[in-house]
């Protein structure tokens, strides 16, 4: 049977993949996806980390998830090591006639504590009550907050003009959070972001850095980073009209119906760049990096995709939409570009997929 690391590494080399890309794809370290094909799990702090990071790296390549774990389980089993004593052991030199006398001994004594436990057995089952653990309550004061929860706690999030409140549901094998927007679920090492109020000004990531669930205990530690846009760099999510204020922004392709599009870059020289995917939960937050040149991209998004580039010349983008490939440019020569790639929706009631730049 094909080992776990060899498996791994066969279907991400079929699919022509490098350690690097998924690791920028997954949000896991390229060292950790290296040292899960190497099958060295002394690398990682715990064994929550090799399982949740073992789940999100079979789910990217396509791999049934059960048979992953499977197959990790298989290999610990065999690197449990057979106790010295058992291998030295020598045949019990007792003769027969002592065998038999202890096996009529532990008879007797099997029916004698038979028979006391039958006397004495209570009539009516005593439970003694369990104290149960009070729900614990935070409040978000600061820019991000961190705390190991419990399920039931829950934390405090303002907004523009009222509070919020999440909730620590439950782990299984994720963990799911009760938000205003509905239930959030996060595996180990995960961050979502969550438009708490549906507004576009006040958003929260969340990341489940450590999680343990077991018989005795349950608890999470989680991260909460609140990030309060200014109105003027908001755009609300579709359907939008667009009015004379906007009317700079670039239109790439219409149609009578918002689809799917995936945006590609393609770096021409070294050049810093920061996207994230707009109004979808499960997506990862914002990712950023510096890029090389002859590095490239691909973003698949919804409804939008907000960009930052150090310098708009330094990489070439383009929209592939309803199977037609868009070049555009987001600017000029060592500009500095914030704008969002998205769907809109025009006085005609069309859509269109416009980058519109933000001040």
């Amino acid at each position: 049977m094909e080992s776990l690391g060899k498996k791994l590494k066969t279907v991400r080399e079929d699919k022509n993949l490098s350690l690097e890309y998924i690791s920028q794809e997954t949000n896991i370290s390229s060292r950790y996806l290296e040292a899960l094909e190497r099958e060295d799990f002394s690398s990682f702090p715990s064994e929550p980390y090799v399982i949740g990071f073992l789940r999100n790296y079979g789910d990217y390549l396509g791999l049934d998830q059960e048979e992953i774990l499977s197959l990790y389980r298989s290999l610990r089993i065999q690197e449990q090591p057979v106790p010295m004593e058992q291998l030295l052991r020598e045949p019990s030199r007792m003769p027969k006639v002592l065998i038999i006398i202890a096996i009529i001994l532990g008879i007797l004594a099997l029916g004698a504590g038979a028979y006391f436990f039958i006397m004495n057995f209570p009539q009516s089952e005593q439970v003694l009550p369990q104290t149960a653990r009070a729900a614990s309550e935070y409040i978000l004061t600061s820019d991000f907050f961190e705390r190991r929860f419990y399920p039931g706690d829950s934390i405090l999030v303002s907004g523009e003009s009222e509070t919020y409140r999440l909730i620590f549901a439950s782990i299984s094998d994720a963990v799911t959070i009760s938000t205003p927007r509905g239930p959030v679920m996060l595996d180990l090492g995960q961050e979502v972001t969550v438009d708490i109020n549906d507004s576009g000004f006040t958003r929260l990531r969340i990341i489940a850095s450590d999680f343990v669930r077991n018989d005795n205990l349950s608890v999470a530690l989680l991260r909460f980073e609140q990030e309060i846009l200014p109105q003027a760099a908001v755009i609300p999510s579709i359907p939008l009209e667009l009015d004379a204020d906007r009317e700079a922004a670039m239109v790439i392709f219409t149609s009578p119906n918002p689809m799917p599009f995936t945006l590609q870059a393609v770096f021409q020289s070294y050049c810093f760049f920061r996207y994230e995917v707009l109004f979808e939960q499960g997506r990862p937050g914002r990712i950023e990096q510096y890029y090389q040149r002859f590095e490239e991209i691909s973003v698949t998004a919804q409804n939008g995709v907000r960009l930052g580039i150090s310098n708009a010349l330094a990489v070439r983008l383009q929209a592939i939409v309803a199977g037609r490939i868009f070049p555009f440019d987001a600017g000029g020569a060592g500009e500095i570009i914030a704008a969002d790639l998205r769907w809109v929706r025009d006085e005609d009631n069309r859509f269109s997929l416009v980058l519109l730049r933000l001040e």
